[in-house]
């Protein structure tokens, strides 16, 4: 029987350290679960490359990152007044995801 390497305990302890350095850049930055999982596999390897880990070979890691921020957003909402509940970065946010602010160049009423 083959061994399947991908689901090893060192296996999930590296995806665990790598969704944890992602979940902190992503809260610092306001990214929630869906925006990160609304990411195209292009800016999932820019955004890795930017937090200074491995691009993800599954989409395990981005859903152990996605549970990590699920978890920080209820804690935050019951610590509100602690420092670590706050985003230090909400400026970087749309690097990742832009606004959806109307294009004044595509027409359509902007009033």
């Amino acid at each position: 029987m083959a061994v399947d390497f991908a689901h090893t305990s060192h296996a999930e302890g590296r995806r665990r350290t790598k969704a944890i350095h992602l979940a902190r850049y992503l809260w610092d930055r306001g990214l929630a679960p869906a925006d990160l999982l609304s990411l195209r596999a292009e800016q999932l390897r820019r955004l890795a490359r930017t937090v200074g880990v491995h691009p993800p070979r599954s989409a395990e890691t981005c859903y152990v990152t996605a549970r990590l921020l699920e978890r920080k957003t209820r804690w935050a909402q019951a610590h509100p007044d602690h420092p670590a509940a706050a985003h230090a970065r909400l400026d970087e946010r749309e690097l990742w995801i832009p606004s959806a602010q109307p294009d004044p160049e595509a027409g359509g009423d902007l009033l």
